[in-house]
C-alpha cells in the first residue's frame, strides 16, 4: 500500500499514513539467548507473517529476537510458506499480520486464509496462541485480517494465550508490549538471560524513530503542463547516510503541514497559534504543534466525534450513529478537518483540547524508482501531486505538496527506508520479468530495469504501461524509449485509456497478448504489479487469471490453482496502494 497516487483523489493521500518504522532502538535492550542453551531441546514457536509491505515481518523478527532471549526456539514464516497441514499440527503460534484493501488479507496471507476458514471441520485444541494487528483507524475496517485469524482461531477451538493487541499507525510501543507479555507466556515464565546490548544486532543509525535529513537535488515535472494530473520527479540525496537500498523498497518522507493550512485552522478554533503546548516532553507554540507533530488534514474519529456533539449538527450525529460507514464515507468525500470547522464556525476548542483529538503526523512510504546498485547516493522518487477543489476551498495533498511547493535544496528531507524482501528483480538473471504498471506505478519498474541493466541481465523485460493521454502522461517516455533501443526493455505495450472513443487498459492489452504472456509464465517468469488496488490491480488479477486458463486450457479452478503456485513461488508480487 505505497503513496505512488496515479490520480487527484481527495483523501487518497491522507489515507496513506503508512507503517514503518523496525523499532530502531529496540535492540539496545533485547535479551539474547544463552550460547550453553540446548536448542535442540527448546520449545519451537512458529511466528507467521502477513504483510504487504514488509512492517509485519520486521516486528516478527523482533519477536523471534526476544523469544531466543527467553530459551525457545523460534520459527518465522511467511503466511504463504506453510502449508495447511502443517499449520494445523502447531502448538505455539503467534501471527502478525498487517490488513490491506478493505479489510483484505494481505497477498501472502489470502491462500492460507481460505483455507483455514473454509473447514470448519479443523481441531485447534492442541493450539496456543495470540495475535497482534497493524492496522490505520483512517480505514473503516481497522485491523480486520488480525481480527479474522483470532476470531477464527478461538473458533476452531485454539486456546488464546494473550489477548490481540491492534495497532494503529504509530505502533512502535504497542508491538513491543505485545511482544514482552506474551513470549514469556509462550516459555511458560522462564527467565531471560542477559547479555550485553554490544552483542545484539546493530540497529540501523537512522529509521524511524531517526530519520535522516537527506537534501533534495532534483524536482521536475513529468506530466505535461496540459496534463490532467501534475506527476513530479524526485531526487534525495542520501550520502554520508550509510544508509543503502534495494529496487522494490519503500522511502518514507516525514512531510511538514501547508503553512496555510495551519494558520486556517488555527483560527478556525479561535486560537493565536502562540499558544505553548507540550509536545513529546517539549513545549513549543500551537503553529509549530500543528506544523510538525500533528495530522491536521483528516480528521481523527476523536475529532470527527466531538465536532459532532460540539456542533449538534443532526445529519453527522445522525450518520455516526447509524453507524453506516458507506454514507458517513459519502459525507466525509472531499471533505478535510478545515471544512468540518468552518462548516460550524461557532464551535471553538482550546489549544489543548484540539491537540488532544489529533494522531501524530506520520510518514507517506513511496516505492522507490531508483536501483540502489546504480544510484547508491541518491533515491528517486515518482509521486502524484494531489491537488483538488472541494466545498469551495482548493486542497492539497500533506506530503506530495510539501515536496512539489515547499521543500528545496536547503530543506532537510527527513527520510529513512522499508525494505520489501518480497518484491525484488528475481535473483536468476536469465528469468522473464513481466511488469504492469500505470501511472507512477511505473516507479518500482523504472527501478527493475535499471537494476537489470546494471547486472547485465539477459532475462526478458516487457513492460505494460499506461495513462490517460499519451501526448501528455506518458512519463519517463525518453528513458523507456532509450532503454528499448539498447534491448533493456524488450517489450513494451502501452494502454492510454483517453486516446481513442473505447478506453483501454493495460489488462485488455495483457489479454491481447495472451499467447506470448502465458509462455514467459511457463518459462519462469516472474509477474509484478504496482498501482492502484481498487480497480487496477483486481482488473489485472482478473486478466491474468483469464490468460492462463485460455492459453493453457484450464479450467477456472485450475488457472486459479496455477496462479496460487506463482504466489507461493512468490513470482507472482504486487505493490498495490
Amino acid at each position: 500500500m505505497k503513496t505512488n497516487n496515479s490520480q487527484n483523489i481527495p483523501f487518497n493521500e491522507a489515507q496513506q499514513a503508512w507503517l514503518g518504522g523496525f523499532f530502531a532502538g529496540m535492540h539496545s535492550h533485547i535479551l539474547q539467548s544463552a550460547g550453553s542453551a540446548d536448542a535442540a531441546n527448546a520449545r519451537v514457536i512458529t511466528i507467521l507473517y502477513g504483510s504487504q509491505t514488509g512492517n509485519s515481518e520486521a516486528v516478527a523478527h523482533d519477536a523471534a529476537q526476544v523469544a531466543k532471549a527467553h530459551g525457545l526456539n523460534p520459527s518465522i514464516l511467511s503466511m504463504d510458506e506453510i502449508e495447511a497441514d502443517s499449520f494445523i499440527s502447531l502448538e505455539y503460534l503467534l501471527i502478525i499480520t498487517s490488513t490491506y484493501g478493505e479489510g483484505e488479507m494481505p497477498d501472502n496471507a489470502q491462500i492460507l486464509w481460505e483455507a483455514i476458514s473454509a473447514d470448519d471441520n479443523i481441531d485447534l485444541a492442541q493450539m496456543q496462541y495470540s495475535v497482534l494487528a497493524l492496522g490505520d483507524t483512517s480505514y473503516d475496517l481497522f485491523c480486520q485480517a488480525g481480527i479474522d485469524w483470532d476470531q477464527r482461531l478461538e473458533k476452531l477451538g485454539a486456546k488464546r494465550l494473550y489477548e490481540r493487541v491492534d495497532c494503529d499507525v504509530d505502533f512502535d510501543d504497542a508491538a513491543e508490549s505485545w511482544i514482552s507479555n506474551i513470549i514469556p507466556l509462550m516459555a511458560d515464565g522462564a527467565t531471560a538471560i542477559t547479555v550485553d546490548s554490544s552483542e545484539t544486532s546493530s540497529a540501523a543509525k537512522y529509521g524511524r524513530k531517526n530519520p535522516f535529513p537527506g537534501t533534495l537535488v532534483a524536482n521536475r515535472l513529468l506530466t505535461s503542463p496540459d496534463s490532467s494530473k501534475e506527476i513530479r520527479h524526485y531526487e534525495i540525496s542520501i550520502a554520508g547516510s550509510e544508509l543503502s537500498y534495494e529496487a522494490g523498497d519503500a522511502l518514507n518522507v516525514v512531510p511538514v503541514n501547508c503553512p496555510e493550512l495551519v494558520a486556517d485552522i488555527v483560527k478556525a478554533i479561535g486560537c493565536t497559534g502562540d499558544e505553548d503546548e507540550p509536545v513529546s516532553g517539549e513545549l513549543m507554540p500551537l503553529s509549530q504543534a500543528l506544523g510538525e507533530h500533528f495530522e491536521i488534514k483528516l480528521p481523527s474519529k476523536e475529532l470527527l466525534n466531538e465536532i459532532a456533539r460540539r456542533s449538534g449538527d443532526q445529519e453527522l450525529n445522525t450518520l455516526i450513529s447509524s453507524d453506516d460507514k458507506e454514507k458517513l464515507a459519502g459525507y466525509l468525500w472531499g471533505r478535510d478537518t478545515l471544512d468540518l470547522l468552518l462548516q460550524f464556525p461557532a464551535m471553538q476548542f482550546s489549544a489543548a483540547e484540539f491537540i488532544a483529538l489529533l494522531k501524530p503526523l506520520q510518514h507517506r512510504a513511496y516505492s522507490i524508482s531508483s536501483s540502489g546498485k546504480a544510484n547508491p547516493e541518491t533515491v528517486h522518487l515518482t509521486i502524484s501531486s494531489v491537488r483538488y477543489n472541494s466545498h469551495n476551498r482548493d486542497h492539497k495533498g500533506v506530503c506530495s505538496t510539501y515536496l512539489a511547493d515547499l521543500a528545496d535544496e536547503n530543506t532537510p528531507i527527513r527520510c529513512f527506508f522499508s525494505p520489501n524482501k518480497v518484491f525484488r528483480v528475481p535473483e536468476n538473471d536469465e528469468l522473464p520479468m513481466i511488469m504492469v504498471g500505470p501511472g507512477t506505478g511505473i516507479a518500482p519498474f523504472r527501478a527493475f530495469l535499471q537494476e537489470r541493466e546494471f547486472r547485465q541481465a539477459k532475462g526478458v523485460n516487457w513492460l505494460f504501461f499506461g495513462d490517460r493521454n499519451a501526448s501528455t502522461d506518458f512519463i519517463y517516455r525518453d528513458e523507456i524509449e532509450t532503454m528499448q533501443k539498447s534491448s533493456v526493455l524488450a517489450k513494451l505495450d502501452l494502454a492510454f485509456s483517453r486516446d481513442q472513443e473505447e478506453k483501454i487498459y493495460v489488462q485488455d492489452r495483457m489479454r491481447e497478448k495472451g499467447a506470448e504472456l502465458f509462455s514467459l509464465l511457463e518459462q519462469g517468469g516472474y509477474f509484478f504489479v504496482c498501482g492502484d488496488a481498487y480497480r487496477m490491480a483486481k482488473d489485472v488479477d482478473k486478466a491474468l487469471h483469464d490468460v492462463i486458463a485460455t492459453q493453457g486450457n484450464l479450467s477456472e479452478e485450475q488457472a486459479a490453482e496455477y496462479v496460487n503456485q506463482m504466489k507461493k513461488d512468490k513470482r507472482y508480487v504486487r505493490d498495490v496502494y
